[in-house]
């Protein structure tokens, strides 16, 4: 039978795959999302609380949306949604990195005001080839070099913003289920004892979040939070509850769209993947049949399909299969 290769496949899965990965993209932009995350996974943010985290210290006045990430949604959600940063860094030689989310913000009781570059980053697959740690030191090193000509110039390198990349694994392997790991720049002095100011040297965070389920003592907190909020497998109604009771995360229009576009996306890829399954394995169990019609009776492959009473509109595909 016809076995359509992987890039056919994957061209076919694009449609609804990138509509789901947005979904899950533009819930985690919401403002209190993103102000979870801040307080459980950054020092700078740990002691405030996650109202004041969304409503004082992401992004300053100028990059904070003034419409709706959703072009799709009228001009009525001001200010509950960010619209970051520009998400493309592009250098000559090095090519375009696209961000997930990229959006600024201010470090609290800061002596002067001082910036945060966040990235946030959506991981489905915790092995794509390479270790994630390391493409998310990569993103911060690029947040870090693309603010020259932007936030400075001329060798004024005590510019330089903190730039921290947050990466979101939704399936973890079991060891990492429910863990957040920070990854920085630390001081070690080697010989002699000396001590540099902080802000002049840790300018580069990476943070990886692993996912897991219900039953460890630390599905809490954030790690509750994300799981509840993605997860393909449980309904809009549920999640709002829980959003709304555990974590006191009002259901905005909004954010109770995103959640709900979601779970029917996740639920028609489910739905579609089904179907698919059913489909090929009836293809292959037809192929089977006429490979032991051949093999037992000694007739060809046009005479196994008669006796099977395949339509000769479908034989040629099981010709290709049987050639392969």
């Amino acid at each position: 039978m016809k076995v359509e290769n992987i890039l056919a496949k994957n061209i076919a899965a694009a449609g609804d795959r990138a509509n789901y990965d947005a979904a899950c993209k533009r819930l985690l932009a919401n403002k209190i999302i993103l102000a979870w995350i801040m307080k459980s996974c950054l020092e700078e943010f740990r002691d405030f609380a996650v109202d004041e985290i969304a409503e004082k210290y992401i992004e300053g006045s100028p990059q904070i949306a003034q419409m709706a990430v959703n072009p799709d949604e009228v001009n009525d959600f001001k200010g509950e949604q960010i619209e970051g940063s520009k998400t493309e860094d592009s250098m000559m030689r090095e090519g375009t990195v696209t961000y997930d989310i990229r959006f600024y913000a201010l470090v609290p009781q800061s002596k002067e005001t001082i910036k945060l570059i966040l990235n946030v980053e959506a991981q489905s697959d915790f092995y794509p080839g390479y270790p994630i740690i390391k493409r998310g030191l990569y993103y911060c090193s690029r947040m870090i070099s693309s603010q020259y000509g932007v936030e400075f110039m001329d060798g004024h390198y005590e510019k330089i913003r903190k730039a921290i990349s947050i990466w979101i694994c939704a399936d973890p392997p079991k060891y990492r289920e429910n863990t957040i790991t920070r990854y920085a720049v630390r001081e070690e002095n080697i010989v002699g004892d000396t001590a540099e100011k902080r802000e002049n040297y840790d300018l580069i965070t990476a943070v990886i979040v692993c996912l897991g389920n219900a039953g460890d003592d630390k599905y809490t907190g954030i790690l509750k939070l994300l799981d509840v909020l993605l997860s393909s497998e449980r309904k809009p109604d549920e999640k709002k509850r829980i959003l709304q009771d555990d974590f006191n995360i009002k259901m905005t229009r909004e954010l109770e769209s995103e959640v709900l576009l979601m779970c029917n996306l996740s639920k028609g890829i489910e739905e579609k993947g089904i179907k698919e399954g059913i489909k090929e394995g009836i293809k292959e169990g037809i192929l089977a049949s006429i490979q032991n019609l051949m093999e037992s009776m000694g007739w060809s492959a046009e005479q196994a399909m008669a006796a099977l009473k395949i339509p000769e509109s479908e034989q040629i595909q099981y010709v290709n299969g049987l050639k392969k």
